[in-house]
């Protein structure tokens, strides 16, 4: 069993982690791990199985990566669905969509990329399938039960690392008069709309 995968054990299991003096050192993985699967619930509201999922896959991907919650934008996720896990990410991971470092790229999969800026190091986290068919509670209870590196394949991220957050200036709406950001506005009979002002053009949708 390699390091990542003792820790991420104890953490989740709270079983003894040896350490070079002899003693155990779970303690504080058991205590942390009580406390922020407390503020999960907490933050989501309600336990449920989508919840557990990305709250294993943040949990696993500190380990992995070496990495606490960030304080900024040190840390990024890009979340390929917007289910409940994306919450556990954000409690644990701190990344959240305002500060810049939760992205999405909504294909509809159960799959995780952490992204940490200073080594430039990075994980994709995929559910892997059920391994046999079961009912909401079910799921819910397999999930709590099993270790990240059961839950999880390991894989290189595909979506290179994305640049920090930008700050753009804002523009008034032709139309409508209200400030919006320049970089989402669309020049049109030049004049700047903002795409809820912007007639479509739908001449090829045929």
């Amino acid at each position: 069993m390699g390091i990542h995968e003792e820790r991420a054990r104890a953490f989740f299991q709270g079983v003894p982690l040896a350490r070079k003096d002899g003693r155990e050192g779970n303690k504080m993985y058991k205590e942390t791990k009580e406390s922020q699967w407390e503020e999960v619930v907490r933050f989501h509201g309600h336990i449920c199985g989508g919840l557990t999922i990305g709250y294993k896959a943040a949990s696993y991907a500190k380990k992995l990566l070496g990495i606490a919650k960030a304080a900024d934008e040190e840390v990024v996720c890009i979340a390929e669905n917007d289910a409940c896990g994306v919450d556990a990410i954000s409690v644990v991971l701190g990344c959240t969509v305002g500060r810049g470092n939760l992205l999405f790229h909504k294909i509809g999969k159960q799959a995780f990329s952490i992204y940490r800026r200073d080594t430039g190091e990075s994980v994709r986290l995929v559910l892997k399938k059920l391994p046999r068919p079961m009912d909401k509670e079910d799921a819910k209870s397999y999930y709590l039960q099993k270790m990240p590196s059961e839950l999880f394949d390991v894989k290189e991220t595909t979506i290179p690392l994305p640049e920090k957050a930008r700050i753009f200036r804002s523009k008034t709406c032709a139309v409508c008069q209200e400030e919006t950001m320049e970089q989402e506005m669309i020049s049109m009979e030049g004049q700047l709309h903002c795409k809820d002002c912007c007639k479509p053009y739908n001449r090829f949708q045929v």
